[in-house]
């Protein structure tokens, strides 16, 4: 599944990068439009799959960790959560003026690639992902009503924090010896998945309130 989901990734950036270079980025904010109806489905596969900011993250936060410029806490300022609604506006704006003043469609995306990337190499991913992109305020409002997720079976669940440490946006949260996975943070990518060592978290639409063998017993 890892291997499969780098391809992915990797499939959609080349897609990204053709429709930039070809001056068609519209029809990537298309792309995400749509993407945005699939979370109330799906969950956010956007931001786990498709989002070349995402992409570009992971092997920015490999490089942070291996230069150690990677720190563990967050700016205070950006905490209350409300700055991915002032970036989505902002952009926004940027998009319509550019449009209505210079006569052109500003290719908003390739600045916050930018901005992702430099942000991921001082700060851990939740922090770009969860309190600064604009385009995750509106997944995350979504996606907290998805029908399918990834979700822990609390029967089968340990505690370790394993799931806790490799989740890429902190959507999991260990508390009472048990995680549990907010909805509307989880980007859907399976890494909380393929470390659980008691096969814990499942994708389901619904929670799992027993392990199968003590539904059977």
């Amino acid at each position: 599944m890892k291997y499969t989901a780098t391809i992915i990734r990797i499939l959609f950036l080349t897609l990204f990068l053709f429709l930039l270079v070809n001056g068609k980025v519209m029809l990537w904010l298309a792309l995400f439009g749509v993407s945005l109806i699939a979370a109330i489905i799906f969950g956010r596969i956007y931001c786990g799959y498709i989002c070349p900011m995402n992409t570009l993250m992971l092997p920015a936060e490999w490089l942070s960790k291996k230069l150690k410029l990677q720190t563990q806490s967050s700016p205070k300022w950006l905490k209350n959560g409300y700055f991915t609604w002032i970036t989505l506006i902002v952009s926004a704006i940027a998009m319509l003026a550019s449009k209505k003043l210079l006569h052109v469609n500003l290719p908003i995306m390739p600045f916050w690639i930018l901005a992702a990337v430099l942000i991921t190499l001082r700060y851990k991913p939740e922090v770009f992902h969860n309190l600064i992109c604009p385009f995750s305020c509106l997944q995350r409002t979504l996606g907290r009503f998805s029908l399918l997720s990834h979700r822990v079976n609390e029967a089968d669940c340990i505690g370790c924090k394993i799931c806790e440490k490799v989740c890429p946006s902190k959507a999991i949260a260990v508390f009472n010896k048990k995680a549990s996975v907010t909805e509307s943070l989880c980007h859907q990518c399976t890494n909380c998945r393929q470390a659980c060592p008691k096969n814990a978290i499942h994708y389901t639409k619904k929670r799992i309130e027993a392990s199968s063998s003590t539904i059977d017993a």
